[in-house]
């Protein structure tokens, strides 16, 4: 992905002489927590704070920013939004003009290539004044790279096969078992569906363009996509395994034309196959089914993941939403931590943000929150609980350069969907270019 590598071009230049400054404090990133936290000062201070998102994110945004300055009335908080196409860029901007804000809204994607080159701040490093008690290892360990914690996970969702209840039905299927199922189960139901509509209604939505479904396959094989060195770590064989499904599927009838497939990957999520009522199963993250409940006007439910051997296992990991994440220069860690302590940690922040940026991370506010969340989040609040003997350790943080993966992955599905490449000759060119990407953000 071109903004990925010019994002990491100008962090290398702004960050000449942070190397050792990452190093000391991956070091003290070790130790325990301090015990004492940052001063907080008696002078009014502005903080900058800066996120991605619609509408709807910025107006809730913006109540909790103005909540937060009622009960700390000598702390302005200055907002900096845009959409997620512009956000990389403009961060890429600030930082590189050496601004960077005090509050910075991160993607998993990214927090290991701002963090390399010491842009963010180690957040264990603040002390008392910001706890993470509340947050289980599994979910925190996803903001922290090489003991050093960068990110406080802000929400949680989890990869899953959404199924219409609805069309099933109408079709006379009934809904599969999914602490049971597995992936044959999965591709004859397809096939099922398919046929039994006569091909008005294909049985899923393909899948194959962006990681996380490639991430469960390689977990249920016993691999992962990177290692803890930063590498790519997937064999050609599994994700070429991964690619023959996806074929064999397709030639069966269990998934739509590829032509019909890239046209609708490309118009979003209102225009997919599982949102036009056009196929019963799919694949999305937790967090989507209220967005695709809406649009569909139908039941759909988040189901267990298949696995290969029809039965649980520890490929399942909660990926955070985003993490709350702070510059490594802001002037003012105390009132830092403090607004962050309050958007993490806090009752009144949980009443304003409810699940808008997913289900809370935070074990203790999310029980507190539940009650007031809709319905559908709360459906998804107990998904996200009946999961989690299958949520095994988080997987390794994305390296600097990860970024790239959902150009280079969707490129790749496409190929292999239009008989451009064999799913064999798909994954080495996958692994390859992958590989490439993390080590031109090394240079």
């Amino acid at each position: 992905m071109r903004r990925t590598r010019t994002a990491h071009r100008w962090l290398l230049f702004t960050a000449v002489g942070a190397a050792t400054t990452l190093a000391l404090t991956a070091c003290a990133g070790s130790s325990e927590t301090p015990s004492t936290a940052p001063t907080l000062s008696d002078e009014p201070v502005t903080l900058s704070f800066t996120w991605w998102g619609n509408d709807v994110r910025h107006e809730i945004t913006e109540e909790l920013i103005a909540a937060f300055e009622a009960e700390n009335e000598n702390i302005t908080i200055e907002p900096q939004y845009t959409d997620w196409a512009g956000y990389w860029d403009k961060l890429a901007t600030t930082v590189a003009a050496g601004d960077a804000p005090d509050i910075i809204q991160m993607d998993e994607k990214q927090l290991s290539t701002y963090a390399a080159n010491g842009v963010l701040l180690d957040l264990s490093a603040l002390g008392t004044a910001l706890p993470t008690d509340d947050f289980p290892e599994p979910v925190l360990a996803t903001g922290a790279l090489d003991g050093v914690q960068y990110g406080v996970p802000v929400g949680i969702n989890s990869y899953t096969i959404m199924a219409n209840q609805d069309l099933l039905e109408g079709f006379g299927i009934e809904l599969p078992d999914d602490e049971t199922w597995s992936w044959d189960d999965f591709a004859e139901l397809a096939v099922q569906v398919t046929e039994a509509s006569g091909g008005e209604v294909v049985g899923s939505q393909s899948w194959g363009f962006e990681d996380g479904g490639l991430n469960n396959w390689l977990r249920q094989h016993g691999e992962s996509l990177y290692n803890t060195d930063g590498e790519v770590a997937a064999s050609e064989e599994v994700v070429q395994s991964w690619w023959e499904f996806l074929l064999e599927v397709t030639e069966a009838g269990g998934t739509p034309d590829p032509s019909a497939t890239i046209e609708r990957e490309s118009a979003g999520l209102a225009e997919s196959f599982t949102a036009t009522n056009q196929s019963a199963f799919g694949p999305w993250w937790s967090n989507q089914v209220a967005a695709l409940r809406e649009a569909s006007g139908q039941h759909l439910v988040p189901l267990m993941v298949p696995t290969p051997d029809a039965g649980a296992d520890a490929s399942a990991y909660y990926k955070p939403s985003m993490f709350w994440s702070a510059s490594a220069k802001t002037e003012h860690p105390g009132e830092v931590a403090l607004f962050i302590d309050w958007l993490s940690n806090s009752e009144e922040a949980a009443d304003i943000l409810l699940a808008e940026r997913g289900v809370p991370a935070n074990e203790k506010i999310r029980e507190y929150i539940t009650p007031e969340l809709a319905e559908v989040d709360q459906e998804v609040v107990e998904f996200l609980a009946e999961i989690e003997p299958r949520i095994g350790d988080a997987p390794p943080a994305t390296p600097p350069g990860g970024g790239a993966i959902e150009t280079i992955i969707d490129q790749h599905t496409q190929k292999v969907l239009f008989g451009d490449m064999t799913p064999a000759d798909a994954a080495a060119s996958f692994l390859a270019e992958l590989q490439l990407a993390l080590d031109d953000a090394a240079i």
